[in-house]
């Protein structure tokens, strides 16, 4: 469970994965989902090196029950995974996903841990509905930056989707993937792998397994999680 951002585009006092929603940190509801889908789960959290603490203390003061092993988070995501890996297991089936995700269905957990029992790599997509376009920066000659359109390029939307966590892979695959030198253009677990020249089965995901990252956000969350 990658917890280890500090959530900056919140605002808040807090990383984002501490703050509460109906009275429950939105890391808590995140793990309660995976429990809840696969009561045998073994939990590795990794979370800002100066929040550990807090979050045992949190554990303890609501009787969080489910075993943890809390790793520090890395300079990037991509370090994060790659610490946690250290605990996986060889023959083990590795679910990583957003600490800030708490809105997947049980189903959909169930659902890509059954994918993942015969292809070992299986990442969860959306399809873009909104219209894409492709901008750049430019600046003016007062200093002013303005986002204009590059000549010739279109996004084509039909054939663009967006990716979400859970990603799962065998342990041994993703152990060999991030055993490879960092780059910038890791932008999740998928790029990792697909690095190695494995082939990724991308089923479809779910419209509210939303990241949250903004206040907006949190007003939807909120709202979906009052109504469960």
């Amino acid at each position: 469970m990658l917890a280890g951002g500090s959530g900056t585009r919140m605002g808040a006092d807090k990383p984002k994965q501490f703050i509460e929603i109906g009275g429950k940190a939105i890391l808590h509801h995140t793990l309660d989902r995976f429990v809840s889908a696969c009561p045998d789960i073994r939990i590795i959290t990794v979370l800002p090196e100066g929040w550990k603490q807090a979050w045992t203390d949190y554990c303890y003061e609501r009787n969080l029950v489910y075993p943890q092993k809390l790793v520090s988070g890395g300079i990037t995501r991509f370090h994060s995974v790659k610490n946690a890996m250290e605990k996986v297991p060889d023959g083990a089936v590795v679910a990583v996903h957003d600490g800030v995700r708490p809105l997947l269905s049980g189903k959909m957990i169930v659902r890509l841990f059954t994918e993942a029992g015969t292809n070992p790599a299986v990442v969860p997509v959306v399809p873009v509905v909104d219209t894409v376009k492709v901008l750049e920066k430019e600046k003016t000659a007062d200093g002013q930056v303005h986002l204009v359109p590059v000549p010739g390029e279109r996004a084509d939307r039909s054939r663009l989707y967006a990716a979400q966590t859970p990603q799962i892979f065998w342990s041994e695959i993703l152990k060999e993937a991030y055993a490879q030198p960092y780059s910038p253009e890791f932008t999740d677990d998928a790029s990792v792998v697909e690095r190695c020249g494995i082939a990724i089965k991308y089923p479809e995901g779910e419209k509210y397994n939303v990241k949250i990252t903004t206040p907006d956000d949190m007003v939807l969350a909120d709202a979906l999680l009052g109504s469960r």
